[in-house]
């Protein structure tokens, strides 16, 4: 059956469009199976598996169903609605936060899934799927963009409701009892989102843990990545916090692997990506002192003209370096088409006077050419107790009456809440009933929610771009790839400025090391949402997304002619990615492969672009 026929007898014909033909493409080698094929496990089998996760196995629906056959319902209306709630989409099975990338894949559900309570029930899945030859996909977060956590006619470990979260005032990974000192560390299960361990860490336990930016990220995930959060410039990378994990490998052992205990395998979970050497069923992480403040300076500033707007960011870039390139300052400035400098930027242990008089010089020289420079927005800057970060209820106890700059300084809190400017609050809540109270995220994530990717790609900037000799060769690629597309320098996602023992548990990670040198990580993307092929309404808007894609690269160019062998990020990068072993592990990449044949030989389990994916189809199931 040709790849078209195939679509069409599937019902996925809509996906044509958007679906590369070499998707489906390989040799005639080792196939896994679907449901199609006729050694396809039997009810029986599958009810013996079912009998073993504790009646946990579920058949996965497709929810965005409802929207073609019945997309006048109330059904239909209210999942229009959910689909921009995270937290509704990370409780089905059968879909992903990001809804597809056009031209790369597009969210399907497994054909299985097993709602995994424990690392028996996960061990139990794992031997299912080797001895019957499927596919076998995982997910807890759901955040990839590059569609690792689902694929369709597969076995899904859904590792969601394992959230157990335990904090340790000392601990010590087993059978390091000798080299290694008890410390305060946390232990979460696999299914652990941010916001879930912020609120028992910082909220309620006064200390602080490595998690991602965005509140509904798994950490399981993000640590197998390398794993950035809004902080992770002055606490570094959440992999480099990993004290010990549970992980059951290919052979269905559950195995214990820390600095003693099968330490190759824990180098490797430590950034060589999620998904490629086994499942993650627990993990402790160390903890850290918690600052009293964070905080956010958050405006934007527009040039009149391309050549104020060039000065502008030529006085930034030397602003940065000389104010901002520490462990304080992490997070984001955007550099537009439409000239504007959009500052997006978090602090770190600063209170509100501390930070305002960071920026005061800068904000001084924008404020001295009013013919060249305007403001967008009020000018936010300030601070609130740190613990109170991801606090929900006390961020909708105060938010309304936060005071604008200067109203009420007696008060001293946080004043940056876009509550004031956007008409909105800093967080958004899930609003449906018998949900948890900590259910929230940013409202500036909220665009990725059920979004459809039309392009994205990243690249690592060295801390030598900042120097004298070649300052103005990157503003010049600056100025020239934003006249393209929006480029944001994503300051946390760089560590150089780091601490030095932020970066020296970085370097002993599976991470490519160009982002140890990195004062920031580059990033141009765009997609629309929520969005799905074949659904009237929704339909990504494929001849824009090329386009949209094409400028993307035209921007990022101007920064690799820079620096060609920058690196990406492998949460953060293009689907399409070349050389992607080189640029998201660099030197580290040949170890990665010599661990994943010892402990995953016949290449169970297989994501794109993933360690040992090269020898597979893009779709996982034939063998090259």
């Amino acid at each position: 059956m040709n790849r078209r026929a195939f679509l069409k007898a599937t019902g996925s014909a809509a996906l044509l469009p958007i679906m590369p033909d070499r998707l489906l493409a390989g040799s005639m080698n080792f196939h896994r199976r679907r449901p199609s094929d006729t050694m396809w496990p039997s009810e029986s089998a599958w009810k013996q598996l079912n009998d073993a996760v504790g009646g946990n196995l579920i058949r996965v629906d497709f929810p965005l169903s409802v929207l073609k056959t019945d997309p006048n319902s109330a059904d239909a209306k209210r999942l229009a609605e959910d689909l921009k709630n995270p937290y509704f989409i990370g409780d089905q099975p059968g879909l992903t936060q990001t809804l597809g990338w056009v031209d790369a894949w597009a969210t399907q559900p497994s054909a299985y899934a097993v709602a995994a309570r424990s690392a028996d029930h996960v061990a139990a899945a794992v031997n299912f799927a080797r001895e019957n030859e499927l596919r076998l996909v995982v997910k807890g977060g759901g955040h990839s963009y590059q569609g690792t956590s689902n694929a369709p006619d597969s076995l899904l470990i859904w590792t969601r409701r394992m959230d157990g979260i335990t904090i340790h005032t000392a601990f010590v990974p087993q059978g390091c009892e000798q080299p290694l000192q008890p410390q305060p560390a946390v232990t979460i299960g696999a299914g652990t989102t941010g916001m879930d361990a912020y609120s028992a860490v910082s909220t309620e336990g006064a200390k602080y843990v490595q998690g991602g930016g965005c509140t509904t990220v798994g950490l399981a995930g993000l640590i197998q990545s390398g794993g950035f959060g809004s902080f992770s410039k002055h606490y570094g990378v959440a992999a480099g916090s990993l004290l010990e994990a549970e992980v059951v490998t290919a052979d269905g052992k559950i195995r214990i692997a820390n600095a003693c205990t099968n330490s190759d395998l824990f180098w490797a979970l430590k950034g060589g990506g999620g998904g490629s050497f086994g499942v993650i069923t627990q993990l402790t992480l160390r903890l850290h002192d918690l600052p009293d403040f964070f905080g956010a300076a958050n405006f934007t500033i527009r040039a009149a003209s391309d050549d104020a707007y060039q000065r502008l960011i030529r006085k930034f870039v030397s602003f940065y370096n000389q104010h901002l390139f520490n462990d304080y300052w992490g997070e984001q400035a955007h550099v537009t088409p439409d000239n504007t400098l959009a500052i997006r930027m978090v602090s770190c242990g600063l209170q509100t006077e501390q930070a305002r008089g960071v920026w005061q010089p800068f904000l001084d020289w924008v404020a001295g050419s009013p013919h060249d420079y305007s403001h967008r927005e009020r000018v936010i800057i300030g601070s609130i107790p740190a613990r109170r970060w991801w606090d929900v209820q006390w961020w909708k106890e105060h938010w309304p009456e936060l005071p604008f700059p200067n109203t009420n300084p007696a008060i001293g809190l946080f004043d940056f809440v876009l509550a004031h400017v956007m008409q909105q609050p800093v967080f958004e809540v899930d609003q449906r009933p018998d949900t948890g109270a900590n259910n929230a995220w940013w409202s500036g994530d909220a665009g990725q929610v059920g979004q459809f990717l039309w392009g994205y790609q990243s690249l690592w900037l060295p801390a030598s771009l900042l120097e004298s000799g070649a300052r103005e060769q990157l503003v010049d690629a600056l100025f020239a790839g934003s006249r393209q597309h929006r480029v944001a320098l994503h300051f946390n996602k760089g560590l150089a400025g780091a601490p030095p023992d932020a970066i020296a548990a970085a370097q002993d990670t599976a991470l490519n090391p160009t982002a140890l040198t990195a004062f920031a990580l580059a990033i141009a993307a765009q997609h629309q949402g929520p969005a799905y092929p074949g659904i009237p309404g929704y339909e990504p808007s494929v001849i824009e997304s090329r386009k949209a894609a094409d400028r993307i690269t035209q921007c990022m160019n101007q920064l690799r002619a820079l620096v060609p062998n920058g690196g990406a990020y492998v949460s953060e990068s293009d689907y399409f990615q070349k050389d992607w072993q080189q640029a998201y592990w660099g030197s580290n990449y040949g170890r990665l492969a010599e661990i994943k044949k010892k402990y995953d030989p016949d290449g169970l389990f297989v994501v794109h672009n993933g360690v040992g994916s090269e020898g597979w189809s893009r779709d996982g199931f034939t063998k090259l």
